[in-house]
């Protein structure tokens, strides 16, 4: 069933678990992704970025996104994700997601509370969620990128909510997008997400936050891939933060791994196959297991 962000978000702040919040570019993404929230009756939040929409087209992506979340039996919402031209929102807005995020992460404090008060004030009237950003976190994906971090002043987030109406926050308390996130172990300032939550008392969001599996990033170099020394953030960082206030989490680059590594391995030990869909189906379930773990990390299982 098709719902808004803010009604997954705040009933999943009143019990104090976290939803996943999956980027889809493809069919099969989107399949791993909403068979694997289905089993294990977890709600889930279906999340286009605007490089996914500028490859596959905002109508076609989300008649693909609406047509499978409508017919869903667990509470999904469509959501944009760092949106930051006022143009690629509205036209959101008017095809129907039920959440859309503005970025003005990148902006000086005031002029993040004016732009992101139009994106309220334009979504609301539509019934539509708005979540938004306070604090830079690093790092790339798609066209978002930072060189530098810059945690989220708890003071300055109270004053942004409070003006800006908005329904979520993201935060920045130590995570990067991307899959180099860290070098050596990363530690994220739980300390701060307690002042933060305590001060807010609504839906938190970590932007950043994919795992890295190590069983992923070696199959993938198993079959020539050369990735370096990715670093994730540990699931025992992530579970803390879930305990103490997050909850939304982004994971993007888990299921890029796992789709790439799948397709690695079935292209190296099938060399004579070329039906695409049989070289796609091993990725989806590869993906499938990276969501399966993810939703149970995040404490939704069973919330739907």
């Amino acid at each position: 069933m098709l719902v808004t962000g803010k009604k997954i978000l705040d009933k999943a702040n009143k019990h104090g678990y976290a939803v996943g919040a999956f980027n889809i570019n493809n069919l099969e993404i989107l399949q791993a992704v909403l068979r694997t929230a289905e089993k294990l009756n977890s709600p889930v939040i279906l999340q286009t970025s605007e490089g996914a929409i500028q490859y596959a087209g905002l109508d076609t992506l989300f008649s693909m996104l609406k047509h499978e979340a409508s017919r869903a039996k667990i509470p999904c919402a469509i959501h944009l994700d760092h949106g930051r031209t006022m143009d690629t929102i509205k036209k959101c807005i008017a095809i129907g997601y039920t959440s859309v995020m503005y970025d003005g992460s990148h902006l000086p404090l005031e002029k993040n509370i004016r732009e992101t008060k139009k994106v309220v004030q334009l979504a609301h009237k539509k019934g539509i969620s708005v979540e938004a950003e306070l604090g830079t976190i690093g790092g790339a994906e798609d066209a978002i990128s930072s060189r530098e971090i810059t945690l989220t002043d708890p003071q300055a987030a109270l004053k942004f909510v409070q003006q800006t109406g908005c329904d979520s926050l993201a935060i920045a308390i130590g995570t990067s997008h991307g899959a180099y996130k860290f070098q050596g172990i990363g530690n994220l300032d739980i300390g701060r997400l307690k002042v933060i939550k305590e001060a807010l008392k609504m839906p938190l969001v970590l932007h950043g936050a994919s795992g890295v599996p190590d069983f992923v990033v070696k199959k993938a170099e198993q079959f020539g891939a050369q990735l370096g020394h990715p670093e994730g953030v540990p699931d025992e960082q992530i579970a803390r933060a879930v305990a103490n206030g997050i909850n939304k989490i982004n994971t993007d680059t888990d299921l890029r791994l796992a789709f790439t590594a799948a397709i690695r391995e079935q292209l190296a030990m099938r060399p004579h196959e070329f039906d695409p869909r049989k070289l796609l189906a091993p990725a989806r379930d590869l993906m499938q297991q990276v969501v399966e773990h993810r939703i149970a990390l995040f404490g939704s299982k069973g919330k739907a």
